[in-house]
């Protein structure tokens, strides 16, 4: 029995290693011509060579995404090359029931699936930040989207709103902005701080421009305003947190979604969308349990010369559904206020349900 699973491991591993490479290489071509309209062509800093290692930084992330599509196709391609050549045959005939077969699958997905796990949690989300650095030093500083980096922070006697433009390579905020507002929701006062650095539990602000909100005797709104050189803010707000805006929900660790969270339900704020991410990177690895039991039943199959090309090709179209499908469930999901783990889980239940139906069905059965 040892034989006939070193044997199946050794050529689902070949084939998915294949298949991944295969399509890195494909993305890899894709991203490159995206990012050369960036290139400085009057000998700027940003030049081809780097280029070329910003978008290999973002081969992580695209390992984690293809990986449980790259595991369907692989299988798929194994199972059905050897009930063509009639070799799983001959492996029933040694005693490799479905049962058999199905757990010596099940203990290569979970292979695959601390793979997938290890590319999602550190590899992507470390590259992509390395990415974010490396264009940051050719570029000048790091825009977080066009209105910048928004955060919110509640202390005993008010409520902070915080805007932070960007980011430069050395860690410095640019462009930051922050609105003072008390209890009732009335703005109190705006800070705008041309930059500003990070300290132990407070931010110290340069270049500082206060205006103060109030009213006079008569009940006439009035503002003051002061300028500064140097002003320190008192605030919970880490570096951390800053730089979290930096990376899409989706490139972020487990543990940093799940900080992020609690962070954002203290004080006060909308995180629909981060619970989704945060199951979805916990379901999303498991996916490629699924996706050996779904490429199980091909080896079941009778095939005629030249027939196992369209059984790949439904792998692949397999595939890219469940990719759309995860995708699309984590959009109407969101818009729809479905419950987080509900709308990351769904897919893979619905995946997990056709898996062993078909293997029911085909293998058991008949």
């Amino acid at each position: 029995m040892i034989t006939i699973r070193r044997l199946i491991y050794r050529e689902v591993v070949a084939a998915v290693a294949f298949v991944t490479l295969g399509f890195l290489a494909l993305f890899f071509f894709f991203d490159f011509v995206d990012e050369l309209p960036s290139v400085s062509r009057d000998g700027g800093a940003y030049r081809l060579t780097h280029a070329m290692l910003f978008v290999l930084l973002q081969v992580p992330n695209h390992l984690y995404e293809l990986l449980p599509i790259a595991v369907l196709i692989g299988t798929i391609f194994v199972m059905a090359r050897l009930a063509q050549s009639s070799e799983y045959t001959i492996l029933r005939t040694s005693g490799l029931g479905p049962g058999r077969a199905l757990r010596s699958l099940l203990g290569l997905g979970v292979v695959f699936t601390l793979l997938t796990f290890a590319a999602g949690d550190y590899a992507a989300p470390a590259a992509d930040r390395a990415a974010q650095v490396l264009k940051a030093r050719m570029q000048g500083k790091v825009s977080i989207g066009q209105t910048g980096a928004w955060l919110k922070e509640r202390q005993p006697q008010h409520n902070y709103t915080v805007n932070v433009a960007a980011l430069t390579p050395e860690g410095q905020m640019q462009g930051v902005r922050i609105f003072e507002s008390d209890l009732r929701g009335f703005m109190v006062s705006m800070v705008q701080a041309r930059r500003a650095d990070f300290a132990p539990d407070a931010w110290i602000l340069r270049d500082v421009e206060r205006i103060q909100f109030g009213a006079t005797a008569g009940g006439t709104a009035v503002a003051t305003g002061e300028r500064q050189a140097s002003v320190t803010w008192p605030t919970a707000i880490s570096p951390e947190m800053v730089s979290v805006a930096l990376l899409k929900p989706e490139r972020m660790r487990t543990l940093d979604l799940f900080q992020y969270i609690r962070h954002l339900e203290a004080n006060g704020q909308t995180s629909q969308r981060y619970e989704i991410e945060f199951w979805r990177k916990v379901f999303y690895p498991l996916s490629c349990l699924v996706m050996v039991v779904l490429a199980l039943p091909f080896a079941y199959l009778h095939f005629r010369s030249g027939g196992i090309t369209a059984f790949v090709f439904g792998g692949v179209l397999i595939g890219i559904s469940f990719f759309l499908l995860n995708n699309v469930f984590g959009y109407i999901g969101n818009l729809g206020n479905w419950l987080p783990w509900l709308t990351a889980a769904a897919p893979g239940l619905i995946y997990s349900v056709l898996s062993l139906g078909a293997f029911g069905w085909l293998v058991l059965r008949r």
